[in-house]
């Protein structure tokens, strides 16, 4: 769910000026999934850029703080919500950690990286939900070990219906600064694509698992 739309429209707008966001409707890109998609979205680019990395991680912050008080701990999502995930608990001066895709095969094998107190509540922070996976695999790990998951907050959700099935089955409320609807939006109030192309990008949100 995208909270305020202004902050939905200047996150997009963002990313697609330093072109984390990429389009190209005739010669889709491929994920690991398998998914062929119109759109590849890396979000790891917002740290190159000062004024981005600050609106992305303030605008973050007041939404945790908002949402979730000051009695929580924040767990970034690697690799991509490392750095964002600290900068977040930096500015709200509490615990963090981060959780690997699975445990490391040497040394202590950890899959949560970080110290934070047995049972707390933690707020997942992710740079982008796409299929739900790697976000679920991620909150499941912190369930694992005892911890509370209050709710996950992204960067940008592609805001599948089927993803979203997930996370409600699951009881994980989430959240992004903006989504794929957002996307689209700007695109057609933008006229940089024509009716067949914006079409397609719509169709492909549908169900992007039989998409062409």
């Amino acid at each position: 769910m995208v909270l305020d739309k202004k902050v939905a429209e200047q996150t997009i707008n963002y990313l697609t000026q330093i072109n984390a966001i990429k389009l190209n409707t005739k010669n889709p890109f491929t994920w690991t999934s398998g998914i062929k998609s119109p759109i590849y979205c890396d979000n790891r680019l917002i740290l190159s850029y000062p004024d981005v990395r600050k609106f992305i991680a303030d605008e973050m912050t007041n939404i945790v703080k908002k949402l979730y008080g000051e009695n929580i701990s924040i767990a970034g999502v690697a690799t991509g919500a490392i750095a964002i995930g600290a900068m977040i608990a930096e500015r709200l001066d509490l615990p963090y950690a981060y959780v690997r895709p699975e445990p490391k095969g040497h040394g202590l094998k950890n899959q949560i990286e970080g110290s934070i107190q047995e049972g707390s509540n933690v707020v997942v922070i992710e740079d982008l939900i796409s299929t739900g996976k790697s976000s679920l695999n991620a909150i499941n790990a912190l369930k694992s070990e005892g911890f509370n998951v209050m709710g996950m907050l992204s960067i940008f959700s592609y805001n599948f219906q089927f993803a979203n099935k997930k996370f409600e089955d699951e009881n994980i409320s989430i959240n992004s600064l903006s989504d794929y609807n957002s996307l689209v939006e700007k695109i057609e109030s933008e006229g940089s694509l024509n009716e067949i192309e914006i079409n397609r990008l719509k169709t492909w949100r549908e169900d992007p698992k039989i998409w062409k």
